[in-house]
């Protein structure tokens, strides 16, 4: 499968796939995919843009594969740190989340979470449109803060 450009020539403007590739952005090694979903029609806005409290729902789900991996248990999402929409996420988009751990401390695990967008599969472009930084807790069975056991 040939690369299509290495993270630090990502751009945050649509950048051209070759044909045939079914992966058209390798992004860090320090990153890792931990979501895909396509919008679906319910997920729509009055604009006809996909509602961006969906997409911060679909982040908040991806964001915590990790954390929940090093917690061994229980989490829960404790702050949005940082949310930012970069470009509006539309109907035919294959969105991808990847995940990188920012922090990890006594009881709570800060994670990056960037999405990217694949647009028009004919003339495949490949766009960042969200980015966001949030914090989880480990949690017990009763709700309250536990240490993160780091092995």
């Amino acid at each position: 499968m040939p690369e299509i450009s290495s993270a630090p020539s990502v751009s945050h403007e649509p950048t051209p796939a070759e044909p045939g590739s079914p992966a058209p952005l390798r992004l860090p090694d320090d990153r890792q995919l931990v979501m895909r979903v396509m919008p679906m029609p319910s997920d729509m806005n009055g604009n006809g843009d996909i509602f961006g409290g969906w997409i911060m729902a679909q982040v908040d789900v991806a964001g915590a594969v990790l954390p929940s991996r090093i917690a061994k248990g229980r989490i829960a999402t404790v702050a949005v740190n940082q949310f930012i929409f970069k470009q509006a996420v539309s109907m035919n988009d294959l969105l991808s989340f990847y995940a990188k751990i920012e922090r990890i401390g006594r009881t709570s695990i800060t994670v990056n979470v960037e999405v990217y967008a694949e647009r028009n599969p004919a003339n495949l472009h490949v766009v960042k449109v969200t980015e966001a930084n949030l914090t989880y807790v480990a949690i017990d069975a009763n709700g309250r803060p536990r240490p993160i056991l780091q092995e």
